[in-house]
Formats: structure tokens, sequence, C-alpha cells
């Protein structure tokens, strides 16, 4: 018998912007710990929100921008943690992370959120939550997947309290 993970889900719909930062400041509070989040979904649906929503409820003070032409911005969150966001939507090849050297980022000590994982699917360690964005009647739906043992106990506390 394998030892396999099994895939937990969970959804949830936020009706603005401002929920949508709630929600991200609610992960970032109950995480505490390495995690990669994979940012999946169509253009304008919350993705960039997300990831500014936990950067700053992580501890960063500043101006939180899209690195879209930039690939990834780093952002220290504590004094030993960093928070690195990867906006992939421009990436012509997955290669060109390792000419940035992102395979140093994926450690042990910090966290990253990857927009449009999708284009370098081949290139990207495991995740931990795959969050499926979409758009809702209500606002935006976002679709949770667990992907790993820490995105499971990060579910509980986040889902279940």
């Amino acid at each position: 018998m394998k030892n396999a993970i099994h895939t937990a889900q969970q959804s949830i719909i936020l009706e603005s912007e401002a929920a949508q930062l709630a929600f991200a400041a609610r992960v970032a509070a109950a995480l505490n710990g390495a995690f990669i989040f994979l940012l999946s979904g169509n253009l304008g649906t919350g993705k960039t929100s997300f990831a500014r929503g936990f950067i700053h409820a992580s501890g960063f003070d500043g101006v939180v921008k899209s690195p879209t032409y930039t690939l990834v911005e780093a952002y220290p969150i504590s004094h030993r943690r960093k928070a690195y966001h990867f906006d992939l939507y421009r990436l012509a090849d997955a290669e060109e992370l390792a000419y940035i050297g992102a395979r140093d980022y994926f450690n042990d000590t910090d966290v990253c959120l990857i927009e449009w994982p999708e284009k370098a699917a081949e290139f990207l360690p495991p995740a931990d939550w795959l969050c499926e964005f979409a758009y809702h009647s209500c606002g935006r739906k976002i679709k949770i997947s667990a992907l790993s043992d820490k995105g499971k106990d990060l579910m509980l506390l986040v889902f279940c309290d």
C-alpha cells in the first residue's frame, strides 16, 4: 500500500476585495513555516490581491507590486523569513526560472506564492496548496486543494475553528 497523501478540498466565496484580503490575512496568521501556494485562474480573479493581502498580513509594510515583468519579487516577512511572489504570466520558457536562481527560493524557511503555475509545472517543486480562483456571481470563488500534509494542517487551521 502506497503512503499517498489524499487531497483535501475546500471552496470559499468572497464577495469583495476586502473579503479576499481578510481571507489572505487569516491564512497568513495560521501559517508559520515554509509553504508553496499555487495561484491559478483567469486574469482579474484575485490571485495578486490574495498574494498582496498575504504578504502584508505576514509583516511586510511596503508596496507589494505585481512581478509580471520581473517574474519574482522578494519580501521580508520576518527577521528570518521571506515571501517570494512569482507571476509567470509572461514566462516564455520554464528554463528562465533556472537562470534567475529560482530553485533557491524553494527552501525550508520561506513562502512562495506562484501565479500562473501551469506555465512552469515541470520546474516547480510539489506544492502545499493549489488555489483556483474564479469569477462568481457574488464576487470571487476560491477552490483550495491541500496537496501535502502541511497543506492539510493549514486547511484545518483556516477552515475549522
